[in-house]
């Protein structure tokens, strides 16, 4: 099997290309190298033999010149923060490279007559509907307290039914991949194109460079390994806001399920999540950090919430369970522990990216 992954480069992406390769497909990976340490990985492609192309997902010209034809195409290219655009800088850069690069990558595909797996988030739901979620405070988390009348909330979290339009506004970054999501639905069913969409929430795993508005979770164990102060921002500043968590090992173990389906695919969206199996609180994350870690950092208070931050998000993946014969493995623990061992496994090179 050929193997485009564009993104390729970034934390998702190259996750993806060594899981493939190391199963004997030929993955090429494409990738524009604006996101710090995703050189790192150019370097490790060469030796694991996976080809890179330097190019741009902006540019309809680069993707074109791809040589060759794919079987399958994993669009893992993002401007991935929630924050970006909001301070009304890098608005051009975020349109482009999450609508406009799904655009050149769905005319990529519909030409080579490949098939598409398209990694979108589960920021494509409405905030106001999020935020409307009825939730108990616990000793160290938010829980749902009451599913009540909300389409798609269930008592394991977030369905694709949850609302997606209609309950006001959703982050421009959301925006920008729930676009892409409704271009691939119509590309899929017009031109016939095998394409599936998956919503992501938090994916957390080792040769993630994370920071605080993206990738929050690697970077909080890079600071629990380095004893570096934190900072928990929102919601009374407790810690207490949830997400769920998934490994990239994860995510591979669902994309090969979701290849051999995607004959008869045509679009469809499917939650892949961490759900509560994964899920965990910033004040849980850091008793995991701190066991993992042996150091106890500095972690001060800041009530003030984000217009666009939420207090609880799991993903209910009961459709990709059915559906694919799939259930998420790594606990939030499991993942501590693989960011934490990869982090000390060069610390005097990745000490100072994080710094």
């Amino acid at each position: 099997m050929r193997i485009l992954i564009t993104g390729g480069a970034g934390f998702v992406g190259s996750s993806l290309a060594r899981k493939f390769k190391s199963e004997g497909a030929d993955v090429v990976t494409f990738d524009n190298l604006r996101r710090r340490g995703s050189e790192r990985n150019v370097i490790d492609f060469q030796k694991r033999g996976i080809d890179f192309i330097h190019g741009d997902i902006r540019n309809a010209a680069d993707v074109d010149s791809i040589a060759g034809d794919f079987d399958l195409v994993i669009d893992a290219s993002a401007e991935p923060s929630v924050l970006a655009g909001t301070d009304g800088n890098g608005i051009r850069y975020l349109n482009d490279t999450n609508l406009n690069g799904t655009l050149n990558c769905l005319e990529f595909v519909r030409t080579r007559k490949s098939k598409l797996i398209f990694l979108s988030t589960s920021r494509v739901y409405s905030i106001k509907a999020l935020q409307g979620i009825k939730l108990r405070e616990d000793a160290t988390r938010f829980a749902i307290s009451e599913t009540g009348n909300l389409p798609g909330l269930t008592k394991e979290g977030i369905t694709e039914d949850f609302p997606v339009v209609g309950h006001g506004f959703r982050s421009l970054y959301g925006a920008t991949k729930l676009a892409s999501e409704l271009f691939v639905e119509e590309y899929a069913q017009t031109f016939n194109m095998p394409a599936v969409i998956n919503r992501c929430g938090v994916i957390a795993g080792p040769g993630q460079f994370g920071k605080t508005d993206q990738g929050v979770f690697t970077m909080w164990v890079a600071r629990h390994l380095w004893a570096k102060p934190l900072q928990y921002t929102g919601f009374g500043g407790q810690g207490k806001q949830v997400r769920d968590l998934l490994h990239p090992a994860d995510l591979h173990d669902l994309l090969k399920r979701q290849i051999k389906a995607l004959p008869n695919l045509r679009g469809e969206t499917f939650v892949a999540a961490g759900g509560q199996h994964g899920s965990a609180s910033l004040m849980e994350f850091t008793n995991i950090c701190r066991r993992v870690c042996g150091n106890t950092p500095e972690i001060k208070s800041n009530p003030q919430t984000a217009s666009v931050d939420v207090p609880f998000f799991v993903g209910d993946s009961s459709k990709c369970q059915k559906t694919f014969d799939w259930a998420p493995k790594a606990t939030p623990e499991d993942i501590v522990k693989d960011i934490a061992d990869w982090l000390r496994s060069d610390e005097p090179n990745l000490k100072p990216l994080f710094a």
